[in-house]
């Protein structure tokens, strides 16, 4: 694939930032491959996201932050740059249902999700055998009230081994400390099997049931401090009846959950996301 820059920019919104930035990457023949940006009049924010062919430009990343910093300081500018030729590290975090974890490997193994995972930790010793099988390292970390502290100190020391760029939660049923949620902020997703703010924590396939609704979801977020409260990457429903049973729920939904958190990584790992306070822009 060709290489490839991706620039992502936040700021308080004001007239003249798309000409500056345009201007600027111009200047430097840089062509550009794909653009996108928005105002949320809510925020007073502007939003922005530009691919560049990394060919095009007579210098590297590095060089281009070097230059590009003069600007970003003077439109108050949250930014950040990323190059296609540094794929970023992903460790995954599994317990013992394995539909999501099984999805995301084929789709790296296949080459749609343009990353490297690197391993992959649970709570179970459940899947080794199918980590393993894939090629990669699988780390047994068992969670217990008694342990958890030291628990987490282990799968923190793998994650930070790895140099992982990623954290996804691949139906890990186990609630990650503070510290590490705020070390990983914006880089730590999870799939929620629910249609979020709907039917947080334990069992949401069951308050549905009990509810009675008549449609279920999935939804896949950042991760942070409070559960099931982290902004939204991306959601998607489907509709059921009421002949259908819990366990039809269940079943319905994993079909979802893959869905929703393959596109919610891809997204993440395209620079799609930005966020923006409690909610995220993503450019599709």
């Amino acid at each position: 694939m060709t290489a490839t820059l991706t620039l992502s920019i936040s700021c308080p919104d004001r007239v003249g930032i798309v000409a500056r930035v345009a201007t600027f990457i111009a200047e430097h023949r840089g062509w550009i491959t794909e653009a996108n940006h928005s105002s949320d009049r809510f925020s007073g924010r502007f939003f922005m996201r530009n691919v560049l062919l990394a060919e095009s430009l007579p210098f590297g990343a590095a060089t281009f932050a070097e230059k590009f910093a003069p600007i970003a300081r003077e439109f108050d500018m949250e930014w950040r740059l990323t190059d296609s030729k540094r794929r970023k590290r992903v460790v995954i975090l599994v317990s013992m249902i394995d539909h999501c974890l099984v999805d995301l490997l084929h789709r790296w193994r296949s080459g749609d999700l343009g990353c490297n995972v690197v391993g992959v930790i649970s709570n179970h010793a459940k899947l080794r055998e199918y980590v393993e099988w894939v090629g990669l390292p699988f780390h047994h970390v068992p969670v217990t009230p008694e342990t958890k502290p030291q628990a987490f100190a282990e799968v923190e020391g793998h994650v930070d081994g790895y140099g992982a760029d990623v954290i996804v939660l691949a139906r890990y049923m186990q609630i990650l400390p503070p510290d590490l949620c705020r070390r990983y902020a914006g880089r730590t997703i999870n799939i929620h099997h629910s249609f979020l703010p709907s039917f947080i924590g334990a069992s949401p396939y069951r308050q549905a049931f009990d509810r009675g609704v008549k449609l279920i979801g999935a939804t896949c977020h950042y991760v942070t401090e409070q559960l099931d409260e982290g902004p939204i990457i991306e959601q998607d429903v489907v509709r059921i009846d009421h002949d259908d049973s819990p366990d039809d729920l269940v079943a319905y939904g994993k079909d979802i959950e893959r869905q929703v958190l393959a596109r919610g990584l891809r997204y993440h790992l395209e620079d799609r996301v930005l966020l923006n306070g409690h909610r995220t822009v993503v450019f599709r």
